[in-house]
């Protein structure tokens, strides 16, 4: 990872055009190409982003990161403070709790309760930024990929829109579209997903045990 930090200005010119008038911040750049830039405060969300694949271009005081989709992020570095580079190692990933893991499970057993005629493909499908909760088939034959979590908010939405853009640079893949699913979603993680096209489903934990406890029963 490599940590920036100057007196910068940032325009970003993609779905909107948005500007971030001179001031010092934090820039951050990290291995899977994703750019953040942030602001002393306003907790662990940045002032504005571009998600990987991206391709950065360096001048002497102007950075370019544009991608694929035609957004790009302009970074002007006024005066610079630091800039370090830092490796961070293969990361473990993250470690999903009872509840969460066993939604996973519950719903990997029977998919159509996402959506109707949904088949499981493979569960935690491996891509090169971690793995994806199920990797599915819908009724018409393309690939679905879909997030689980116990809450639904803002960083699984943006965690399954980087699994999105890593699986549809597969040919054998593509098109692939995405599905969070959740106990309860929060209304900014839905309007998030509803702009990146990304379905929104909640599910009823108790009613999927509920489900597994009568399939067991029939055995």
């Amino acid at each position: 990872m490599r940590l920036v930090i100057a007196r910068c200005t940032v325009d970003y010119q993609g779905r909107l055009a948005a500007h971030l008038a001179s001031a010092v911040r934090l820039i951050m750049v990290k291995a899977d190409g994703c750019v953040a830039i942030h602001a002393d405060g306003g907790a662990y969300k940045p002032l504005n982003w571009m998600n990987a694949p991206n391709r950065i271009e360096e001048g002497a005081d102007i950075w370019t990161v544009t991608n694929a989709k035609g957004e790009t992020l302009t970074i002007v570095i006024e005066e610079l403070l630091s800039d370090s580079s830092i490796e961070f190692g293969e990361d473990p990933g993250l470690v999903k709790d009872g509840v969460e893991a066993h939604l996973q499970e519950l719903l990997a057993a029977q998919p159509a309760t996402i959506v109707d005629g949904l088949e499981l493909v493979r569960r935690e499908f491996p891509t090169d930024i971690g793995p994806v909760d199920l990797l599915c088939r819908d009724d018409e034959g393309h690939m679905v990929a879909v997030e689980i979590k116990r809450r639904g908010e803002i960083d699984g939405v943006e965690q399954l829109t980087r699994y999105l853009d890593f699986l549809n640079r597969d040919p054998m893949l593509r098109p692939v579209s995405g599905i969070f699913v959740a106990q309860e979603i929060k209304p900014q993680a839905r309007v998030l997903a509803q702009d990146r096209d990304i379905a929104c489903v909640t599910v009823d934990y108790d009613e999927l045990r509920g489900m597994e406890s009568n399939e067991l029963r029939l055995f």
